[in-house]
């Protein structure tokens, strides 16, 4: 007999763990596919630092998750936005909206541990580890054949919903057949931590330029998490420097807004392109995360936005009913419709627009800036930075779970 769930998760990693969490509370049946085995941790959860947006952090609160962070997070009470070349500059302050942060900043080890310490506190999600995911077969009896490798070897997995959350390069979106639109920014994006001669305050630092951006995040351990985005026939060359080569060019790109940079972690690359699913949803199944929009990190909304895709299909499997029924699909789609397609369009036109070195645009884009200062405009950039947009999930406005 094959093995029957309701909700099959394909993917452990950051939005396919949430999921999980979120579910496992509604008594519905639920098997988290993972590919990496008991004990080690996804590589999606590396030295990256993460921006959480005020709605993630209460979702996640409400969840449990963020009491299981062995560091404190870092508060990010102040935005300060800039671009090379162009006058005028964004500056945001927490406290002039009766908030007392932004958002938080996380490394994703440390949050990929705290997933790992919640989800073994919940003996009601199924897990297959290490498990790769073959295929799709026929939908029988309301039930989606999903074929699995594992310890066991191959076998077949009958699923009311099968949850694809493997990322970029996902699986399940081709088994589906759906293609993707892509565009390749030409950029590279690197990542480490940093110590400065002054701790962090609270200030996000972002310096826009034509090759990408380089932000300083402040995070909870007295270091800054730096991302500096460089043009990808630049990335050998600037993997390559030494240590003091590197604090220099950050120095040059960030300037001395934190003071001289003394040291840097290891760093790593990432070549930065948008891949945007055709669809959402086929047959018995849904897309979550970067299996549906893999998006620019400025403005750090890509994790933000995928836990907002999970705990909306969460909210919708609250209700009895069928898990994979097109009605619940297409209830889903039109409930991420403005948040997904907002979101998509604030983070790849800003990308665009900041990284383009024409000389006719320059003025637009310092009006811009400037544009940004007023109290309305800087309303709806916190707003949706805050991450309330669209329909917000009860756990994103800080209700209970």
């Amino acid at each position: 007999m094959s093995e029957r769930v309701d909700v099959l998760i394909v993917g452990g990693g950051l939005v396919g763990a949430s999921l999980a969490i979120a579910l496992q509370r509604l008594g519905r049946t639920v098997l988290l596919l993972e590919a990496t085995a008991a004990g080690a941790l996804p590589a999606v959860f590396d030295q990256r630092n993460l921006s959480f947006a005020a709605a993630t952090v209460n979702a996640l609160t409400a969840l449990g998750v963020m009491q299981k962070l062995a560091s404190p997070p870092g508060p990010i009470t102040r935005i300060h936005i800039s671009r090379a070349g162009d006058f005028g500059r964004v500056q945001l302050a927490a406290a002039d909206y009766g908030r007392p942060w932004f958002g938080q900043v996380v490394m994703a080890r440390d949050f990929g541990n705290a997933l790992e310490a919640r989800l073994q506190e919940l003996p009601g999600v199924q897990r297959q580890r290490p498990a790769r995911f073959l295929g799709l077969g026929e939908v029988v009896d309301g039930h989606r054949q999903v074929r699995v490798q594992d310890g066991r070897g191959e076998h077949i997995v009958l699923a009311r919903l099968v949850v694809g959350a493997d990322g970029t390069a996902s699986g399940v979106r081709a088994a589906l057949d759906i293609g993707v639109d892509e565009h390749d920014f030409q950029q590279t994006l690197f990542v480490a931590r940093v110590r400065s001669q002054r701790a962090p305050d609270g200030t996000a630092w972002e310096r826009l330029t034509d090759t990408g951006p380089t932000a300083l995040l402040p995070r909870g351990d007295r270091h800054f998490g730096v991302v500096h985005g460089v043009a990808r026939a630049d990335a050998d060359a600037v993997m390559a420097l030494d240590e003091a080569g590197w604090l220099q060019r950050l120095q040059a790109a960030i300037g001395w807004r934190a003071g001289r940079l003394l040291q840097s972690g290891e760093r790593s690359a990432y070549p930065l392109r948008q891949v945007l699913s055709k669809a959402l949803v086929g047959e018995r199944a849904v897309l979550l995360g970067n299996a549906a929009q893999t998006i620019h990190p400025l403005g750090a909304q890509g994790f933000n936005l995928g836990l907002r895709d999970a705990l909306t299909l969460a909210e919708l499997l609250e209700a009895p009913g069928d898990a994979g029924g097109d009605a619940l699909l297409q209830a889903y789609v039109q409930r991420r419709e403005e948040d997904r397609s907002q979101t998509i369009a604030f983070s790849g036109g800003l990308a665009r627009l900041t990284s383009n070195a024409a000389p006719l645009l320059r003025p637009l884009r310092s009006v811009g800036l400037l544009a940004t200062q007023a109290t309305s405009v800087q309303s709806m950039l916190v707003g949706g930075a805050m991450g309330f947009r669209g329909e917000v999930p009860r756990l994103c406005r800080g209700e209970v779970a």
